[in-house]
């Protein structure tokens, strides 16, 4: 009997999840066009900044560094972005190492890019 009221409960368990319909489900909010763009550029330069930390921790080949900087500095362009070269170049407060992009965090000796941090 137990085994039974077990086997019906399951059967309508998964008879009333496979019924839901897209109808019933809410449709994901979608961002806009730019807005879209403006969160991949954003993901984008993030990237390229922990693909060059990774690269300068030896965790890269030469070559996949420079293919897939290639490759996002190239949807970068095509986003309207200029390539992350024509940045200026910032420098560590504490070791003097140099950078083409902004960094939080330098990525020769470890310490926050900013003095007062």
């Amino acid at each position: 009997m137990i085994t039974l009221a077990a086997v019906i409960l399951a059967v309508g368990a998964l008879v009333f999840t496979l019924a839901v319909r897209a109808a019933e489900v809410s449709e994901p909010e979608s961002a806009s066009p730019r807005q879209a763009a403006e969160e991949r550029r954003a993901a984008l330069e993030d990237g390229l900044r922990d693909l060059e930390f990774e690269y300068r921790l030896g965790k890269l080949s030469e070559a996949d560094y420079l293919k897939t900087q290639q490759d996002m500095e190239r949807e970068l362009e095509q986003l309207g972005e200029r390539p992350r070269a024509a940045a200026p170049a910032l420098e560590c407060p504490h070791c003097g190492a140099r950078f083409p992009t902004p960094l939080k965090f330098c990525g020769e000796c470890g310490r926050p890019m900013r003095r007062d941090a």
